[in-house]
């Protein structure tokens, strides 16, 4: 068995027998460096972007020039939902409160809620006979 010699500490300090201070500073520096440069880089090309979309508009895509004005296939979204749900609201309103036929042929016709209300009470409601056992 050989024996490795020991080694004395001469005195305070670090141990320059195994770390190359002088590199790890090197590295760290170039490290900076590489950051600012990229930085830097990153910055230029974010001004290029910013350029080129206020020069330009939107890009056109070549299948959809001249369909600017074509409709989209149905159902269609509603664009006005509260316009459309007063106008039904009015048409029904007119139902409800107008005579007018339902089946000409078959002679079935519509009253106004109200008469109809006014008839129900008059007439009373149709009631069922028990039927004997």
């Amino acid at each position: 068995m050989t024996e490795t010699p020991h080694r004395t500490n001469a005195g305070p300090g670090h141990d320059v027998s195994e770390v190359d201070f002088a590199a790890v500073v090197r590295f760290g520096v170039a490290l900076v460096v590489v950051a600012v440069v990229v930085h830097l880089l990153i910055w230029l090309m974010f001004d290029v972007f910013a350029a080129q979309s206020a020069r330009g508009g939107a890009p056109q895509f070549p299948l959809a020039a001249g369909q600017e004005r074509r409709l989209p296939p149905e159902p269609r979204l509603q664009t006005h939902p509260r316009e459309d749900l007063r106008d039904l609201r009015a048409r029904e309103d007119e139902i409800l409160g107008s005579y007018g036929w339902v089946d000409r042929n078959a002679g079935v016709v519509r009253i106004p809620i109200d008469a109809a209300m006014k008839l129900t009470l008059e007439r009373g409601l149709p009631a069922r006979t028990e039927a004997v056992r």
